[in-house]
């Protein structure tokens, strides 16, 4: 076959399409359907305040994000909304609690993403009706009067959402992405980022050093328009053991090593512990053994660990997406029921009044 008759195929080949669009409403239209009223936007920024004092160590409570692993029923997530509202003033002056609200996850391979992406939980990938409806749930938990919590894992997505968070975390999957750690630097809010998968805190300390820094970056404004964006950087970013590779990184011996990596980077050594992961074995009944082995360690003077993470829903366990789904209970990774973590906090709380 001659040039000319190679380069005719070529030019007159059919494309394949391999993707479709639909649009979606601009992070400023969603917020103008969905406002922040003004006295929860203080609030919320009074919540950030006081998460930044326990980090500081200003405030010598222990922070505790706890909640579901992820939403997927603003019913049952709003009845475990207003149990951990009621329980919240019980243990203030040991605890402060920060209620998860995981619109998004991430898969290793394929699944649910999360409400956010799928919120008819049957694949149709309703997006612009999963930004309302995340959007509207956390709006409803604000006004329950708990600060609120999520990962965050499409960039894109920030802008719909930010406004009403008080503490975000980076996972471990996207700890070493440069985009997150860009991302972050922009974010007036505390940030937590994990440990890799494998348990190395080294990725997560390069990703604070990274988010700490200003950043100029590709990034889309309020109307969805393509922007360059310029950020100062994130002072208040911090480390979140997670476990790895099945062995836990939540005992003394692991904690003093990460606080030594922090030091000798000129970090501050602020930890968090998540119980869950692979610091439970995977065994959500077992997160409130990691909370106490967290209590003891703060008992005995370690100042460095500030918070933990638990995965707490209604009822015990998970369940899979698919058929009638049971009240209450996970469709994502398996959480400690709700008597299991009223009993575990409340404990916590009077194990640190001593």
């Amino acid at each position: 076959m001659n040039a000319s008759v190679s380069a005719q195929l070529i030019s007159t080949a059919t494309p394949v399409t391999r993707r479709s669009a639909k649009s979606l409403p601009s992070p400023s239209v969603l917020r103008q359907r969905l406002p922040l009223p003004t006295p929860l936007a203080e609030r919320v920024q009074a919540d950030r305040a006081a998460i930044r004092a326990v980090l500081d160590g200003r405030d010598d409570r222990l922070l505790v994000v706890v909640g579901p692993c992820s939403l997927h029923d603003p019913v049952a997530a709003l009845e475990y909304a207003e149990r951990l509202a009621e329980l919240a003033p019980q243990v203030c002056d040991q605890l402060l609690l920060v209620m998860r609200a995981y619109v998004e996850k991430p898969r290793t391979t394929v699944g649910w993403k999360g409400l956010l992406y799928d919120p008819h939980l049957d694949g149709s990938g309703d997006m612009a009706e999963g930004l309302r409806l995340s959007r509207q749930l956390m709006l409803d938990i604000l006004a329950r009067g708990l600060p609120l919590a999520t990962e965050l894992l499409q960039p894109l997505a920030v802008g719909y959402l930010d406004d009403l968070l008080s503490w975000a975390a980076i996972g471990a999957r996207t700890t070493e992405s440069q985009t997150h750690r860009e991302m972050v630097s922009g974010l007036d809010l505390p940030v937590g980022f994990k440990n890799g998968t494998d348990g190395s805190v080294g990725i997560a300390c390069d990703a604070m050093r990274s988010a700490a820094h200003p950043h100029q970056h590709f990034g889309i404004d309020e109307l969805g328009h393509p922007t360059l964006l310029q950020t100062t950087g994130n002072p208040y970013t911090h480390l979140v053991l997670r476990g790895g590779h099945g062995a836990p990184n939540h005992d003394p011996a692991s904690v003093a090593t990460a606080r030594e990596a922090l030091q000798r980077q000129g970090i501050a050594p602020r930890i968090m512990v998540d119980c869950s992961h692979a610091n439970s074995g995977k065994d959500p009944l077992r997160q409130p053994a990691v909370l106490d082995s967290v209590i003891d360690q703060r008992l005995a003077g370690d100042t460095s660990l500030r918070g933990v993470m638990l995965e707490s829903h209604l009822f015990d366990g998970c369940q899979a997406l698919g058929g009638e789904l049971r009240y209450g209970v996970s469709i994502t990774d398996g959480c400690l029921g709700w008597d299991g973590t009223e009993v575990a906090l409340r404990h916590a709380a009077e194990r640190l009044r001593g």
